[in-house]
């Protein structure tokens, strides 16, 4: 893996352009389908055009998943009906990379519109885990991580809409944050569900996550969610965890954990109380509805968000048209992949007249009791800690044909975006050569008690400093 402060030292050493350029042989040579798409013919000349440049991450590469806008360079969703879009405008967290100096290499694979667990769902194939290539490297965000811990780039962003952030950073064993709900803005971010979903920076360790974070958050008035956040969130890098309070949800420890896994969250736990820290054991009884409330908002607002394509203005373009709903169906049939058409079917039935009282708000409430569930356990800990992922990352091919499966095995981050509170995970352990993710989450706008937090675990353990061979 590739850290920020090794490439800074190496664009002294040389230059912008040779970095970037060493960067994008690395893409190229890959073989795990981490990008959908490589801005090779502009890279360099922006890169080139950094010589000078005072901000933090001046000539950094850094590399975007493909459903944030890019001006310029194609925004696809992983999805064939959004194939050769290109975008005429950048999102918010884009304009402020560019204003600190970084340069965007390219576009990253994914699951399709964000929809997945594993990046299996992609129309361009399934990224591979560079730990191991029979395994996922998670999802939705798939690329992302695994681009990272290939050594391929030292930044990466996602977005997390039910741990599609933390998933791939615990199986591909990185470091990842889903942040407090409206840090970052959503302008630019192509919608799966609104009320649920939010950029996350991804990188190889805790320092380069929250350096990328600094960047990209702040409060934007094209986005009506955005809100202020705090000024410096590096000042949060502190290696001191002496009177913490830690919270451990017995819930988060169910049925279907591993026992590799088990044993190495309670170690962490351990470790930090070895450093100063306290923990109790705390109860979220609403947990177990989580995934049930979970999936009917998000396929609902999806069925809602899925509307717009059509390819009448933008995208897919079938040969010949007929009358216009024969085109709309058609295609909608061929552009989209079998899981967007399950949640967009499946969203649609839930906020039919007579069942949306049923499902739909039903869901909301059950989100309250969830997001009460964080308070109460917050108002006696300063940070709750769990498994990230149930288990090490599954073999590719092993749960996509079983959606049910599949959508159980984000028993664990799902009830953060249901909260709206920030989460990081980071890596704890190994299991048979895989990484384990240890999932820290905090109150509310106080992501530097969680940064904290995973600074002084990670300075004190040597999991980030493993890397897989990536030949």
């Amino acid at each position: 893996m590739i850290t920020v402060s090794q490439t800074l030292e190496a664009i002294q050493d040389s230059s912008a352009e040779e970095v970037v350029s060493q960067c994008i042989d690395r893409i190229e040579a890959s073989k795990f389908n981490t990008f959908i798409t490589v801005a090779k013919e502009s890279v360099l000349e922006v890169a080139g055009e950094t010589e000078g440049h005072t901000g933090p991450l001046a000539g950094v590469p850094i590399a975007i998943k493909d459903n944030i806008s890019t001006k310029g360079i194609q925004t696809t969703c992983a999805s064939r009906i959004l194939g050769g879009y290109v975008p005429p405008y950048d999102a918010h967290v884009i304009e402020r990379l560019k204003a600190a100096g970084a340069i965007i290499v390219g576009k990253l694979n994914m699951d399709e519109f964000a929809m997945g667990t594993s990046t299996e769902t992609s129309h361009y194939g399934p990224t591979l885990n560079p730990w191991n290539t029979e395994t996922v490297p998670g999802g939705s965000s798939g690329g992302s991580a695994a681009t990272i811990a290939a050594g391929e780039v030292p930044l990466a962003l996602g977005s997390d809409t039910g741990g599609s952030v933390r998933c791939p950073a615990s199986f591909c064993g990185v470091v990842g944050l889903k942040p407090t709900y409206g840090v970052i803005s959503r302008y630019g971010l192509i919608s799966y569900a609104n009320s649920l979903e939010q950029i996350g920076p991804i990188a190889s360790n805790v320092a380069d996550m929250t350096l990328l974070f600094n960047v990209i958050a702040g409060h934007d008035q094209r986005d009506s969610t955005s809100v202020p956040g705090e000024k410096d969130y590096t000042k949060a890098l502190v290696d001191d965890v002496k009177g913490l309070t830690i919270g451990v949800p017995k819930e988060y420890f169910g049925d279907g954990l591993d026992q590799a896994v088990e044993k190495s969250v309670w170690d962490s736990v351990h470790r930090l109380e070895d450093l100063g820290a306290s923990w109790q054991e705390v109860e979220m009884p609403h947990t177990k509805y989580a995934l049930a409330a979970y999936y009917v908002i998000a396929m609902s607002e999806a069925s809602s968000n899925l509307a717009r394509f059509d390819g009448m203005r933008y995208g897919l373009r079938l040969e010949k048209d007929h009358d216009w709903h024969t085109t709309y169906s058609e295609i909608r049939a061929q552009g989209f992949g079998e899981e967007v058409k399950r949640r967009i079917l499946l969203g649609t039935y839930a906020l039919s007249a007579g069942y949306m009282d049923k499902y739909y708000l039903k869901a909301l409430k059950v989100r309250t009791l969830i997001k009460q569930d964080f308070e109460r356990a917050l108002k006696s800990t300063d940070v709750l800690i769990a498994p990230t992922m149930p288990t090490p990352a599954f073999k590719l091919g092993e749960k996509i044909s079983d959606p049910l499966t599949l959508y159980m095995a984000d028993v664990n981050t799902v009830p953060v975006n249901l909260s709206g509170v920030p989460s990081v995970s980071l890596p704890c352990g190994f299991s048979d050569g895989l990484p384990i993710g240890l999932q820290i989450m905090g109150k509310h706008f106080d992501e530097k008690t969680i940064i904290r937090t995973a600074y002084t675990f990670e300075q004190n353990t040597n999991f980030h400093t493993k890397a897989p061979e990536v030949v």
